[in-house]
């Protein structure tokens, strides 16, 4: 049974995600983790999305307001053994809807030139690459994408 929530950074279920988001980021990133885990802080993270299968949490997103009518996806991770199973989708869905909710018109995001099912991913769910933004500007394994919320 598959259950959606929302929430916020304290969840347990969230930390202990973004736990293993991190340990497979840093053997991704090799020797950029360090740079793009700056910038990875949760404690700022309102807005969090959990899809649960049988009680048990498998998948996060979440998303903090980058400007008035902005928001930035953050923290997308699917365990393993659950990927491929379009849990990312319903994720990043509930992410927007919640988003257009609050009244912003767009999403934005970064990800690594390395995260290549990322990169399909995104394209995929209708986000467009963009220029580098913010912290990112200047990061030359950075790619990041926007989707305008209608």
């Amino acid at each position: 049974m598959i259950k959606i929530i929302r929430t916020d950074s304290k969840n347990i279920h969230f930390v202990k995600l973004i736990e293993q988001l991190d340990a497979y980021l840093k053997i991704t990133d090799g020797e950029d983790h360090t740079f793009y885990n700056q910038f990875n802080s949760i404690e700022t993270i309102k807005h969090v999305v959990i899809v649960y299968i049988n009680n048990t949490p498998v998948s996060c997103g979440a998303f903090k307001s980058y400007d008035k009518d902005t928001v930035e996806i953050k923290r997308m991770y699917t365990q393993t053994d659950y990927r491929g199973k379009g849990l990312a989708s319903k994720i990043i869905q509930e992410l927007e809807q919640w988003s257009k909710q609050l009244s912003y018109k767009a999403c934005i995001l970064e990800t690594g030139k390395r995260q290549i099912e990322a990169i399909a991913f995104y394209k995929q769910m209708g986000y467009s690459a963009i220029a580098n933004y913010g912290q990112y500007k200047n990061a030359e394994n950075s790619i990041c994408f926007k989707k305008l919320l209608v």
